[in-house]
């Protein structure tokens, strides 16, 4: 079977685990402080605040930003349910925005017709890997006085005109579970240049604690592990390696099922640096080519079948998909193929032959 995604686990992060076992200090110390400033540093942002996953990394985010009851943040609802969720844990209300069929990211236009007095901020989604259009998010966000946060989730070292993922925005949040570009096996990761967002993290992440037994604030065990942050910091010095091999492999794939009928191949938009946490087809006949291929051992992806607002639990809140009618078709066609690094250029082959056979 070729997995949809791999881990790639190293010598290099057996060892600085070890040594951190070896240490006595396994909780959030010196080598969470040192993954941050290093990821700080990739992301080009003053700061980075380590937390034990993404979803912590979002919510703890909106929290700073000051998101709470009554509050709107538009958002996708192409997405993995994290994305919404984590509005809904500060007592507001996330907004579902449609999405451009091509990058299947939220579309600026429809993210103007649902602000309203209550939007207090944008939380696009860089899905897949494929940066949004930034430019025109921050220009909304910008002229109606809200804040925006990335959901970089899947973008690590994505980029928008020279400018990477998780640096534009007023906020950015990063996953580092184990099938995305990289990982801690668990963790997460909050980037901004504000400093005070930046501190209010620290606080959220940490019961509330502005310093030892003194809680000013609600907070949260959400810290990362120097375990974790040791596994980040060897996987991050990999990181462009891993990037360039997924780029490749896409490359290969894009070429390979160049005029095939009955698929499209990934859209890449102008001046952005698409990083491939997935490699997202769209076809027809999803079901029946994802059976086939299933069959042939290719372990395929469908991200995502079902669009948040169309989530048993969403319904329930009343929400549907009248307003969003691009993104439940799309989600009806989506294919993801292996593509990460530790795909062979015969399994690449293999794979496109399938594709082929299935349609």
């Amino acid at each position: 079977m070729i997995p949809i995604a791999k881990p790639l686990i190293g010598d290099e992060e057996k060892k600085a685990v070890l040594d951190v076992l070896g240490s006595g200090m396994i909780a959030q110390g010196k080598k969470v402080e040192e993954f941050e400033k290093s990821f700080a540093e990739y992301c080009n942002t003053k700061h980075a605040v380590a937390v034990n996953n993404g979803t912590s990394a979002l919510h703890v985010a909106l929290m700073a930003m000051g998101i709470t009851q009554g509050d709107e943040v538009i958002t996708t609802p192409f997405s993995f349910v994290a994305t919404a969720n984590s509005v809904l844990f500060c007592g507001a209300k996330p907004v579902f925005a449609d999405i451009d069929e091509r990058t299947f990211n939220i579309e600026p236009e429809s993210v103007k017709k649902k602000i309203t007095r209550k939007t207090k901020a944008i939380m696009p989604v860089h899905l897949f890997g494929q940066p949004c259009d930034m430019k025109s998010i921050m220009e909304i966000a910008e002229d109606k006085g809200i804040m925006v946060i990335e959901d970089a989730c899947q973008a690590h070292g994505a980029e928008v005109g020279g400018k990477r993922v998780g640096s534009i925005g007023t906020a950015g949040a990063f996953s580092f579970y184990p099938t995305k570009n990289m990982t801690t096996s668990e963790g997460g990761m909050v980037t901004t240049n504000d400093d005070r967002i930046a501190e209010m993290v620290r606080i959220y992440r940490n019961h509330g604690q502005v310093k030892r037994y003194y809680h000013d604030y609600i907070g949260y065990n959400f810290r990362m592990t120097d375990i974790c942050a040791a596994i980040g910091i060897e996987q991050l010095k990999k990181l462009e390696g891993f990037t360039k091999k997924r780029i490749e492999n896409a490359e290969y794939l894009n070429k390979k099922l160049k005029g095939v009928k009955g698929i499209t191949t990934p859209f890449v938009a102008k001046g952005v640096r698409h990083v491939y946490h997935q490699y997202t087809i769209t076809v027809e006949n999803r079901d029946e080519v994802n059976k086939k291929l299933n069959d042939a051992g290719i372990w395929t992806g469908i991200y995502y079948p079902v669009p948040i607002n169309e989530q048993a639990f969403y319904k329930g809140l009343g929400y549907n998909s009248r307003d969003t009618p691009i993104s439940s078709n799309v989600a009806k066609k989506v294919l993801s193929l292996p593509a990460h690094p530790a795909v062979s250029k015969a399994d690449l082959d293999f794979i496109t032959d399938k594709v082929r056979e299935a349609l």
